[in-house]
């Protein structure tokens, strides 16, 4: 029977024009290959030429979607309001000192994107500062940009005179650079219009360092200029490999101007001294397939975070900062399996490095006179823990944040000699919030071959479990990204609804280390799909819940992870919730005109030269699986200037699986037609989304 919130609406019928794709002696056959536009690569900067037959098609999913959701219309306003009422409406950020100002970003009442400000400060106390200087007003902008505003790059030059910042206004992640003088106020653009959103200034304060995209939306190379000459823009580095994406960065100390070239499992830095900012970058050392490493500089040496010589977890090494490239690397941290170093910041007197070991994290620091190290330690069952970066390389302070599912964020100063902890700020939730309300756990659930699979729960504390509540499961699962234990305010008014909240720290994260992340990758990518299944099947089987009445819930890989996991075992879920999925896994890994599919090899496979990378991406992806089934509720969005999930990609997805719907659950598409793979980015707007998908969770499970 069909949910009774649900309108005899009738979804759009997809016309089918069938098209058969052929590689490595295997064909396939796409009915609505057709919804890609051929000239996509213009649609993400002038969204206004999307080919008609395709907008009609597309409106037409989203009025259907609208027509079925707005029954839901009160229950997500009161999800927003609840949301809402847990921010503070007049926020801040703790103020990041460098030299004699402290900067900071705050939110006036009302505020989408809010200010950018700074005070003077004496000897780098941002106890002690001078009134306030607006340097940037983001609303303000952002008023001229109806449809989508994001901001990027928000960069002072660093004799506070200048401001760089960048902004992207059609959601394709192209990003306009402007510097602004923040002695007379007047900002201007640098006709720089698809960088990637990144800006360094080099010491003489004249020159900036960016990265363009090319024709295809891939960071491709860096650029620098003058800003101060009407020269062109020098091209500083490019990059051939199309399986390689590109940054620019500054190092710990800021001596460096750093470049990196790096795909999911290689990496190669090139250095420019800050201070001559039109040399030549030297590369630090040649890339290595398979050799990962990331550089920060203390006392003469270059430290390096790396997996060289077999170190899974990565290691510690380092080198001299004058050594030639080919100079060998000694050890300094050793590698040590099972205890992951997730990363690793600089001082001028200290490091401090950031490992994971048995799912939770820890803060080690040492001292590098002494060579004493020491850990940050922290008491609750899980949690999360993170390091700012924001005190400047002279500083004898650390500084970061800590929050677990029932405690909201603490950010902390932390003294690395005398080990005192100052806290900066306790996150505020204004509508109330007792965290002796809510309980957490962490689960340990056996995966069909047999390893063990780390799941957080968090449920309101006088939740009857034996009653088998309904349970939103949230996953991701790709590149090494692991769900930290932290704080979310949003979930609360799922947990509040009697909802089980539920992160499963599956393989193809690190929750368990890097070889967990190696376990869920190329030829083991369907350990993540199982494990997901698996956890759902293990919380049935605990009796925290039961079939039909999990909410599968995963955004971008994870909406591949959802998709499928659908395909394996549609009768587990009782809805699901797939954000900018990545579901074409087969067609998009196959298109090297994509941003993405190079440099995503490594982690998926080369279905166009691998005949075993087909035939297992062939076996999972979700768009080729859907079989005749009867389908619970599905929530599917996408944007159509999203450049890392194309709107196709979802599009085509919501109608095959129409296609081969037996049951009577409606499946809706809501694709924003103003926004990218972020959605919307105004901080009020970007909650409204996450209300409108929990309160499609809550109607779904309340009406089982």
């Amino acid at each position: 029977m069909p949910h009774k919130f649900f309108s005899d609406a009738k979804p759009p019928i997809a016309p089918k024009m069938p098209e058969t794709f052929t590689q490595l002696g295997r064909s396939r056959v796409d009915e609505y290959a057709w919804m890609k536009d051929e000239d996509w690569q213009t649609v993400m900067r002038e969204p206004a030429t999307l080919r008609a037959d395709i907008r009609s098609h597309l409106e037409a999913e989203n009025l259907y979607t609208q027509t079925v959701l707005e029954p839901l219309g009160p229950l997500k306003d009161e999800i927003f309001e609840e949301m809402k009422g847990r921010l503070e409406a007049e926020d801040s950020s703790v103020p990041a000192p460098d030299g004699d100002y402290a900067y900071y970003h705050r939110y006036r009442k009302g505020d989408q994107h809010g200010v950018f400000a700074r005070k003077s400060i004496t000897n780098g106390d941002i106890d002690t500062g001078g009134e306030e200087s607006i340097i940037l007003d983001a609303d303000l902008l952002a008023k001229d940009h109806k449809g989508f505003f994001n901001l990027g790059a928000v960069a002072q030059s660093r004799d506070h005179n200048r401001l760089a910042y960048s902004m992207d206004t059609k959601g394709s992640e192209n990003f306009e650079i402007f510097i602004k003088d923040l002695l007379s106020g007047k900002a201007q653009s640098t006709d720089i219009t698809t960088s990637t959103g990144g800006v360094v200034w080099a010491a003489d304060n004249q020159t900036i360092f960016w990265v363009e995209r090319d024709d295809n939306q891939r960071p491709y190379a860096v650029f620098s200029r003058n800003i101060d000459r009407s020269d062109a823009p020098r091209l500083v580095y490019k990059e051939e490999d199309p399986g390689f994406f590109v940054s620019v960065s500054e190092s710990d100390s800021r001596a460096f101007i750093e470049i990196s070239a790096h795909n999911h499992t290689t990496s190669e830095i090139w250095l420019i001294p800050a201070s001559a900012p039109h040399n030549d970058a030297k590369c630090f050392a040649p890339r290595e397939n398979g050799r990962e490493y990331s550089l920060h500089e203390q006392g003469g040496y270059f430290y390096i975070l790396t997996n060289a010589d077999g170190a899974v977890d990565f290691q510690i090494m380092r080198r001299k900062i004058d050594a030639e490239a080919d100079a060998a690397w000694e050890s300094y941290i050793p590698y040590k399996p099972g205890t992951l170093i997730l990363g690793l910041e600089a001082f001028e007197d200290h490091l401090v490095y950031l490992v994971r070991e048995n799912a939770l994290p820890r803060i080690v620091i040492v001292n590098m006179e002494s060579g004493e190290p020491h850990d940050i330690d922290f008491d609750e069952a899980a949690f999360g823990l993170g390091l700012k970066g924001d005190q400047p390389y002279e500083s004898r302070y650390m500084r970061f944040v800590y929050s677990s599912p029932t405690t909201p964020a603490q950010i902390f100063d932390y003294h690395m000699d005398s080990r005192e902890r100052i806290l900066r700020k306790t996150q505020k939730v204004p509508s109330g919030h007792k965290p002796e309300d809510y309980k957490t756990e962490r689960l340990m659930i056996k995966a069909r071959d047999g390893e063990t699979i780390p799941v957080t729960l968090l449920y309101k504390s006088d939740l009857d479990i034996s009653k088998k509540a309904p349970c939103l499961l949230y996953g991701y699962g790709s590149y090494g990204i692991t769900i930290s234990a932290g704080f979310r305010t949003g979930i609360l008014s799922l947990v509040d609804r009697g909802f089980i909240y539920a992160f499963a720290h599956i393989r193809g994260g690190m929750a368990k280390g890097y070889r967990w992340y190696l376990d869920g990758k190329l030829e083991k990518k369907p350990n993540t799909f199982n494990d997901y299944v698996d956890v759902g099947r293990g919380l049935c089987d605990l009796g925290y819940t039961e079939e039909g009445r999990l909410v599968a819930h995963g955004g971008s890989a994870g909406g591949l992870l959802v998709g499928a996991a659908l395909n394996q075992d549609p009768k587990l879920f009782g809805a699901v919730i797939a954000a900018v999925p990545f579901v074409d896994v087969l067609n998009t890994m196959s298109d090297t005109s994509l941003p993405l599919t190079p440099p995503e090899w490594p982690e998926w496979g080369n279905p166009l030269e691998d005949e075993r990378a087909y035939d297992l991406i062939k076996s999972y992806s979700p768009y080729d699986n859907i079989v005749d089934a009867a389908y619970p509720p599905l929530f599917i969005t996408g944007g159509l200037t999203d450049p890392r999930v194309t709107y196709w990609e979802p599009a085509k997805w919501a109608a095959r699986l129409r296609d081969h719907q037996t049951g009577d659950e409606p499946i809706l598409l809501k694709i924003n037609m103003e926004a990218g793979h972020q959605g919307e980015s105004g901080r009020y707007d970007s909650l409204k989304e996450t209300a409108l998908e929990y309160a499609f969770a809550v109607t779904a499970m309340a009406a089982r």
